[in-house]
């Protein structure tokens, strides 16, 4: 699962990709209830385990999309 986390006045996001076992609803509500506070610092473990932190007041946005086995590749009639 990729979580995209955009910064404000900055025209860089940053791209992490979690590990393969992340809940992704949990993720979620880490990332809301961090948000909601307005304060403190947001932090997310990538597949490699370093750990990043943004602050909360720096946050503009964040994307989670659906986890690997969700998404589709190739061409397809549905």
């Amino acid at each position: 699962m990729d979580v995209r986390i955009g910064i404000v006045q900055s025209v860089k996001e940053l791209d992490i990709e979690l590990p393969d076992g992340a809940d992704r609803d949990q993720v979620v509500a880490d990332i809301e209830s961090v948000l909601s506070a307005a304060s403190g610092v947001l932090w997310l473990t990538d597949r490699k385990g370093r750990r990043v932190g943004v602050p909360a007041e720096k946050v503009a946005y964040v994307e989670v999309d659906a986890p690997s086995a969700e998404r589709r590749v190739g061409f397809g009639i549905s």
